[in-house]
Parts: structure tokens; C-alpha cells; sequence
């Protein structure tokens, strides 16, 4: 249980929630990003003798407890398997947990932008089934940025920075949340370009389970309603081979679109390889000046003829890829589901990776994030966070394990990193042990991205300073409290050593106090539920107030 004075605590025990989107910032972009060249590491630390209390009327203690880091990541000890498991034949890749990291031994923290959603979709439906997630299938990051944070839009170029914090109640009482939110700015549907799409749909024998293929239908009956008469789509279907259904067909003609999709059966085998090569190469030849590319595969991920990890599957699409067309990766179905595989597809394919287990899912997910996408405003865009040592004893990055890449990656423009579509945000969250000094500066954001348009190398920064940070949790914003709420879920729920002090009860009363500020928006209360369902199946009593 929460100790009765986390809710209050001072700032020096906040944790500073980085959060995505780059609102209200004063982010500018410039034509030409920084040459290529390995980071320096520029900031000295301030003697503690000298250093003095960023934050007006606050007095630091005589003894700064030493930081807790751990020079490697951690992965959670394996748990006694079940007799049973509720879902045989899944199969999730367990990224580990970042540790804390001393900024006089690397200041710099680098990742590439993930637009991902899939884990928390999954979570949803194990807990919906009245099972807790697999541990393995929780990647925090695709938790936080499930949700929509409503960062301002950018003033000027692609991206806007915002940047709060405050203590919260799930962090240790030496540190504070840091949240940065990146925000890339929105295109009106009318002014975006055409879009080519060639949907590679999976009938083999496995989507019959549960009417996995029939809720695959039905989600892509509603996109080709949301579709503009400029644009095109193609369906190859494949089961233990791949053939053409519909060749590239006008959206102005839904009827026809409408008609193959029903025409859609499940049988044979799952030959993944067939079924993407013969997707590209319909995409290849249904290229159009001015009109973006993507090949969107909906599947269990259970390949089981030809090549069947994403490495070989892709190995020979490389070429279609960085000419610019994206592959995303639709999951659909839990047991005998290959979540791994469809995570690494879309990450190799410059796409995103969403889940969908009914028709809710399905609507959000064609209807709303897939259609949000179809215009990319930043290809290969990287985050990287540099800490002051004179004000941060130590941090830790909350989920990007497996999104990673080496600091000096950063300013070189041949690294892959991410794609992100118009109107998409992404949120990153830091807990960082402050070591408040007499720079109240305590490090800064820093993007680059490269513009799809015009081929040019472009960037933004934003400061990170100690006027950022709310002095309690209770006084951030709503938006802050929401993603500082859903971190603390997945942290328990991927078992993470720094998941101490507060339960599954705590979150879910948390939840249930944010539905109000939110206006029953219908996520928040959804989340609010979920974090109820899974502390009752952690057999933890959940009562109504904080």
C-alpha cells in the first residue's frame, strides 16, 4: 500500500514524466540538422558545495542519498509457469526493463519514435478474458502512448515539444517523473495525398478461430468507407500460398472493394513469405506519383511455410521499404498468436503494429489510428534526452527497450529510427533523481527527422528546466497524472523491480479519480476499468477513494 505522504511529496521526489508531444515548446526547426558526429558530453558537474536549491524556499537534505542504477538492464526473474496457460501458443518477446543511469558516466538517453499500440490492445484482452497479460507482452511505452494527451499542435514545422513533471505516487521518494510529448502536426483529410493500399490478409485455417477473420473483415469494410475516391486498394490473401483477390481498384468503387473483401475464406496453411512478396510486388506496380504506399498485413503472425521470422521475411523487400512504402502490422486473435513476429515486421517495415480482438478494437484501429497515418510528416525521427550531471544524479527511460539505438546514432542520418504519421503523438517518460543545483537547467529534448517531401534533414530542441515541474501530483495536469497512472500499471504489470510501494488497488483507485477531469472520455473510463478488473484478479480489494 501507498505510504500516506506519497501523494504530497516535494518536488525533489517527483518523477519527471516526459511527455511526447512537443506542445506549446519552443521547438524551431531548422533546413539543415547538426553534422554527424558522436555526442559530447559539454555539461560539468556542479560542485555540491556550491550548488544551490532550484526551487524557491526549498532546502535540499544535508546527505543526497547515492543514486540507484545499475550499469545493466534488468530482466525479471522467470515466474513458476501455470498448469495451464490461459492462451497456449502465444508467443511474446520479453524487451527487459531499462536500469537507472548515472549522467556523469552517459548523459545521453536515444530512441527512435514508436507509434505502437498493440501491447496495451493485448492487455486489454487478457484481462477482458479474466486472465492478467503475459509479462512478456507488455512494452510500456505502447501503454502511455495508447492515449491521447492533447498536446498543442506545432507553431511551425513537423513537431511541437512539451515537456512537465512532478512527484507521483509511484515512484521512489528521491525521484520525480518526467514527461516529454512529442506532437507532430495534423493535415486536414482533403489536403493529405492519395494513398495506395494493398491489404495482404491472412485466411489460413487459424483465422477461423474465433471468427478471427470475420472481425478482419468487418474492420476493413469500415476503412474503405473512410477512404477518398483518389485513393486505391488491392487485397492478396494467402494460406499456404498467395494469391490476388482484388487488383488495385479505385475507392470510388466500394462495391467492388466490399464485394472481394466477403469473398474472404479461411483455409490451408500460413505461408507469410507468399503473401508479402506478392503484397509488395501489387504495391510495387500500384505506385502513383504523389500518392503514399502501404501494405497493411492483418494476421495471427503464425507462420508456419516458407520463412517465418521477420528478418528473412523482409530481407528481400528492404528495397520497397526505404523507397518509401511502409508496412503495418495488424494482429488479430489470442492463442496460437506470434505477437513477437508482427511487432518485428512492422518495426523492419517502417510501420506501426496495432491489435484488435473485436469490433470496438477494430474501429479504433481502422477507423481512427490507421486512416491518422496515412500521411508520414517524418521519416527516420529520433529522440534524445540529455541530462545535466550538475542537476541529475541519475535517470531511467520508462519502456523503449527495444526501440533503443546507440547515442552516436543520433546525428547520422543513415540509422533506422521511426515513421510518423500526421496528427500522431508519442510520449516518453523519465524518472530521474534530481540533484537540484544552482542551474535550474536539468537537460534538453532534441529531435531529428528526416522531411518525406523534400529529402532535407531537419531538427528541434526544447530545454528541460526546473520551472517544468509541478511541486505535487495532485497540482500536474490531468494529462500528466494520466501517463505517470498508465506507466504504474505496466511497470506492475511486467514485473519491474521498481515496481514498489504501491499496487494494482492503488492504480485502479488512481484511474477511477481521473475519469472525472477527462469528462467520461470513453478510453480513461476504459482504462479506469481494466485497472479495477486486474487488481480483483490480483485478489486486491479496490475501494473508491485514493
Amino acid at each position: 500500500m501507498l505510504s500516506s505522504t506519497r501523494g504530497t511529496w516535494v518536488v525533489v521526489s517527483s518523477v519527471l514524466v516526459i511527455g511526447s508531444i512537443l506542445a506549446g515548446c519552443a521547438s524551431a526547426s531548422t533546413a539543415t540538422a547538426p553534422p554527424y558526429q558522436p555526442p559530447q558530453n559539454p555539461v560539468q558537474p556542479v560542485p555540491a558545495a556550491t550548488a544551490a536549491p532550484a526551487f524557491p524556499n526549498w532546502t535540499p537534505p544535508p546527505q543526497w542519498p547515492a543514486p540507484r542504477w545499475t550499469p545493466q538492464p534488468y530482466w525479471p526473474a522467470a515466474t513458476p509457469a501455470a498448469t495451464v496457460a490461459p492462451y497456449p501458443g502465444n508467443n511474446f518477446q520479453d524487451p527487459g526493463v531499462n536500469p537507472f543511469v548515472s549522467p556523469n558516466n552517459d548523459p545521453f538517453s536515444t530512441f527512435a519514435m514508436d507509434v505502437d499500440t498493440a501491447s496495451y490492445s493485448v492487455a486489454r484482452r487478457y484481462i477482458e478474458g479474466g486472465n492478467l497479460p503475459n509479462r512478456d507482452s507488455v512494452r510500456l511505452e505502447e501503454y502511455v502512448n495508447s492515449f491521447d494527451y492533447s498536446y498543442e499542435q506545432p507553431t511551425s514545422g513537423a513537431f511541437a515539444i512539451h515537456v512537465d513533471g512532478a512527484p507521483t505516487p509511484f515512484t521512489d521518494s528521491r525521484s520525480v517523473l518526467l514527461r516529454v510529448g512529442i506532437q507532430a502536426r495534423s493535415v486536414p483529410e482533403a489536403q493529405r495525398p492519395p494513398v495506395s493500399l494493398t491489404f495482404v490478409i491472412d485466411t489460413s485455417g487459424s483465422m477461423s478461430i474465433d471468427g478471427r477473420l470475420e472481425t478482419v473483415k468487418a474492420a476493413l469494410d469500415l476503412l474503405v468507407s473512410r477512404l477518398r475516391p483518389d485513393d486505391s486498394v488491392a487485397i492478396v490473401q494467402f494460406g499456404s500460398d498467395a494469391s490476388i483477390v482484388l487488383n488495385p481498384t479505385s475507392a470510388a468503387e466500394p462495391e467492388a472493394i466490399q464485394q472481394a473483401i466477403s469473398e474472404l475464406a479461411p483455409s490451408g496453411s500460413t505461408n507469410a513469405q507468399a503473401g508479402l512478396e506478392l503484397g509488395f510486388q501489387i504495391a510495387s506496380q500500384a505506385h502513383r506519383a504523389g500518392a503514399s504506399d502501404r501494405v497493411v498485413l492483418a494476421s495471427d503472425g503464425v507462420a508456419n511455410v516458407g520463412l517465418t521470422d521477420a528478418d528473412s521475411l523482409l530481407g528481400d523487400l528492404d528495397r520497397e521499404v526505404a523507397s518509401g512504402m511502409e508496412l503495418i502490422s495488424v494482429g488479430v486473435g489470442m492463442g496460437n498468436f506470434n505477437d513477437a513476429l508482427l511487432e518485428q515486421l512492422a518495426d523492419r517495415g517502417n510501420g506501426f503494429y496495432a491489435y484488435i480482438n473485436d469490433q470496438t478494437e477494430a474501429n479504433k484501429v481502422f477507423g481512427t489510428q490507421l486512416t491518422g497515418t496515412l500521411d508520414t510528416v517524418a521519416r527516420e525521427a529520433r529522440v534524445q534526452v540529455e541530462f545535466n550531471p550538475g542537476s541529475v544524479a541519475a535517470y531511467r527511460l520508462l519502456g523503449y527497450e527495444n526501440r533503443a539505438m546507440p547515442d552516436q546514432d543520433f546525428s547520422n542520418p543513415a540509422a533506422d529510427a521511426g515513421e510518423v504519421g500526421a496528427g500522431i503523438s508519442v510520449t516518453a517518460l523519465y524518472e530521474i533523481e534530481p540533484a537540484w543545483g544552482r542551474d535550474p537547467t536539468l537537460g534538453v529534448v532534441q529531435l531529428h527527422w528526416i522531411d518525406p517531401t523534400t529529402g532535407a534533414r531537419l531538427s528541434a530542441s526544447r530545454d528541460i528546466t526546473s520551472v517544468d515541474f509541478a511541486p505535487a501530483f495532485d497540482s500536474a495536469s490531468p494529462s500528466f497524472r494520466l501517463a505517470a497512472t498508465v506507466s504504474a500499471f505496466a511497470e506492475i504489470l511486467r514485473q519491474s523491480p521498481y515496481a514498489t510501494g504501491y499496487t494494482l488497488a492503488d492504480v485502479a483507485r488512481e484511474a477511477s479519480s481521473l475519469v472525472p477531469p477527462f469528462g467520461d472520455q470513453p478510453d480513461v473510463s476504459e482504462f479506469a476499468r481494466l485497472a479495477q478488473q486486474a487488481a480483483q484478479l490480483g485478489g486486491q480489494q479496490v475501494i473508491s477513494t485514493w
